[in-house]
């Protein structure tokens, strides 16, 4: 059986982010958001050199380097606010599943700024995700 090389990322991904959110909710019970991100960004410059693309990191064109750029940043700002989240009081097993409601942002703007449709399948799995939020955060 091939399994297709994006779904092996996927469940990678999920497996890190998993453990990452352990991680972050135990970081936050002894230090603050702030200090929890410098860390976070620290943790990212150990890994760099092992997916530095040499020269050609500096040959992509302006709107691709600053879309990574917002991306980056906005990724920063929203790490910040998970830790802040955990440090002021939020349960682990509740803040986690929320913020990983994110998805849903980018099925809102898809069809608007990548002009590609968005299935009533799809809308039904929003929902889903609502209503499962709703039912872990009880």
């Amino acid at each position: 059986m091939h399994i297709p090389p994006w779904l092996l990322y996927s469940l990678l991904t999920v497996l890190a982010w998993g453990v990452v959110g352990l991680l972050q909710k135990l970081s936050t019970n002894y230090v603050s958001a702030e200090s929890s991100l410098i860390w976070l960004v620290v943790g990212f410059l150990i890994l760099e050199p092992f997916f530095y693309t040499g020269p050609a990191l500096l040959h992509y064109s302006t709107t691709n380097f600053i879309y990574a750029l917002l991306g980056g940043l906005l990724n920063a700002l929203g790490a910040w606010a998970l830790f802040a989240a955990l440090k002021n009081g939020g349960k682990a097993s509740i803040v986690a599943p929320v913020t990983a409601l994110y998805p849903i942002v980018v099925i809102a703007m898809v069809p608007i700024v990548l002009h590609e449709s968005v299935t009533r399948l799809q809308w039904v799995g929003v929902v889903c995700a609502l209503i499962a939020v709703v039912l872990l955060s009880n």
